[in-house]
């Protein structure tokens, strides 16, 4: 029950991530360097990934596949948060905040994939041994 509570937790963060894209679109257009070609593009594609993902992890057949995808998709978009960590006088966040958010996609990550817990944690070795 926990387990299913963090889930839809994480996927109602992550939906609302996904919807800021497009109330906040400045924000994440700035997010990225200036030589990134179709930066508001980019950003409103990612929101409605944000928010299928979110969708996905919710509807049973597709969670574990959507747990992995959301894992690949934070691991994507790292380099955005390294960028903005770098240059925090861009922002109107402090310089820490940014920092955090480093590690804070490692806990995200291992949020997303302990609650759905995709196929590819499984060990294997114990089931074709029968323990």
């Amino acid at each position: 029950m926990k387990r299913q509570f963090a889930l839809y937790i994480f996927a109602l963060l992550f939906f609302c991530a996904g919807v800021s894209h497009f109330i906040i679109d400045h924000f994440f257009i700035e997010a990225m360097p200036e030589w990134v070609p179709f930066r508001r593009t980019i950003v409103y594609i990612s929101g409605i990934v944000e928010m299928a993902i979110a969708i996905l992890l919710i509807y049973k057949p597709t969670r574990a596949k959507a747990g992995v995808w959301t894992a690949l998709f934070l691991i994507l978009v790292f380099p955005v948060n390294i960028y903005m960590a770098f240059t925090p006088g861009q922002y109107q966040l402090p310089a820490f905040a940014l920092w955090l958010r480093l590690p804070l996609q490692i806990v995200l990550i291992w949020w997303v994939l302990k609650a759905t817990k995709p196929s590819i944690l499984k060990n294997h070795t114990h089931d074709k041994m029968g323990v």
